[in-house]
C-alpha cells in the first residue's frame, strides 16, 4: 500500500527529499502562492509550525503556479518572498502542478487519498490543505479558505 512516505520531491533548493524523513510526524501539506488572496495564510501556517513543530507537526509547503499565474516566480523568488514577508522557517519544496497530466506523484496520491466536495479529485484553488497523521495516512482534506487558525483543533487532535 502507498503512503505519503513512497515519495520522493525536490526541495525549493533543488535537492531531493524522501518524504519518508518525515515518518512518525503529523504533516499539512499545502499548496503555496505568493500572489493570491489567501497568501496571507502563511502566516497562520508558520504560527502552527512553530506552536507545534516540538510535537511533531511539520507544514510542507509546495508552491504552484496552476491557479491564475499566482507564483509565478522562480524558486530562489519564492524562498525569498517566503522568508522576508512572512519569516517562513517549514520546508517549503520546487513549484509543482497539482492537477492535470503533470501533477506531481505526491499530489496525485493526496487527491486520491482524500477527494474534495462531491468525490472530485481536482485541487479548486492555492492554499488547499491536506493533514496527514503519523503513520503516513491522509486524514482530511481542507479548502483554500479553511484558515490554519480554523483548522487548528483538527492539528493538534492528529497530534
Amino acid at each position: 500500500m502507498t503512503t505519503l512516505y513512497d515519495f520522493t520531491v525536490d526541495d525549493i533548493g533543488g535537492k531531493p527529499v524522501k518524504l519518508d524523513r518525515y515518518k512518525g510526524k503529523v504533516l499539512l501539506v499545502v499548496n503555496t502562492a505568493s500572489k493570491c488572496g489567501f497568501t496571507p495564510q502563511y502566516k497562520g501556517l508558520e504560527a502552527l509550525y512553530r506552536k507545534y513543530k516540538d510535537k511533531g507537526l511539520e507544514v510542507l509547503g509546495f508552491p504552484c503556479n496552476q491557479f491564475g499565474a499566482q507564483e509565478p516566480g522562480s524558486e530562489q523568488e519564492i524562498a525569498t518572498f517566503c522568508e522576508t514577508n512572512y519569516d517562513v522557517s517549514f520546508p517549503m519544496f520546487r513549484k509543482v502542478d497539482v492537477n492535470g497530466d503533470a501533477a506531481a506523484p505526491v499530489y496525485k496520491f493526496l487527491k486520491s487519498a482524500k477527494p474534495g466536495l462531491l468525490g472530485t479529485e481536482a485541487i479548486k484553488w492555492n492554499f488547499t490543505k491536506f493533514l496527514v497523521d503519523r503513520s503516513g495516512t491522509v486524514l482530511e482534506r481542507f479548502a483554500p479558505n479553511d484558515t490554519p487558525e480554523s483548522i487548528e483543533r483538527d492539528v493538534a487532535k492528529a497530534l
